[in-house]
């Protein structure tokens, strides 16, 4: 796994062993940036479901001033901590130890753009937008981008939360999932 974009384009990062975590797909990451690539530069990122940090880190790359790292793991946090050394970013980067729920649920930061990649088989994907509707941390020209296989009971799940689907990109099985504010 590596940086594709910005200044840090290039970099390996380390990646975490066995079947535990999913790291987006370069084809889907680039697609990702491309589409966002006018919204990058000086926002605030959170990466909920951060695995090893590779979509956070690459928000560093291509501009962003900072960058919210949450995850659970201890594996992949150390992962995450040495991806951070590697690229000389730890001003810009924040991690969070902990379960998403408790990251929401006590987080005061507003946030421009916000990435979703939970296990697949959750329902993480409404439960976090859900909490992060209800306790506004979504700057009002915020996005959230969620990743998953299962579309159509993701878009479900959604159905009953103040958000705005906007655009949904397939690649494969992997979908994305943009939203906005409703």
């Amino acid at each position: 796994m590596r940086i594709i974009g910005g200044n840090s384009r290039g970099t390996k990062l380390y990646t975490l062993e066995g079947l535990n975590t999913r790291p987006t797909l370069d084809r889907v990451k680039e697609s990702m940036f491309n589409i966002l690539q006018n919204n990058i530069k000086d926002r605030i990122i959170l990466d909920l479901f951060a695995g090893s940090g590779a979509i956070g880190l690459e928000f560093i790359s291509r501009g962003a001033k900072k960058a919210f790292l949450c995850e659970k793991e201890k594996k992949a946090i150390d992962i995450i901590n040495k991806n951070i050394q590697k690229m000389h970013v730890e001003s810009k980067v924040k991690i969070a130890f902990m379960d998403y729920r408790k990251f929401l649920e006590t987080s005061n930061d507003k946030y421009d753009l916000i990435f979703l990649d939970p296990p697949y088989e959750t329902d993480f994907i409404s439960k976090s937008t859900e909490l992060i509707i209800k306790k506004n941390l979504l700057n009002d020209d915020g996005i959230i981008i969620a990743e998953t296989d299962q579309e159509e009971r993701v878009i479900k799940e959604l159905e009953n939360i103040e958000i705005e689907i906007y655009d949904i990109r397939k690649y494969g099985r992997a979908k994305l999932i943009f939203m906005r504010k409703g």
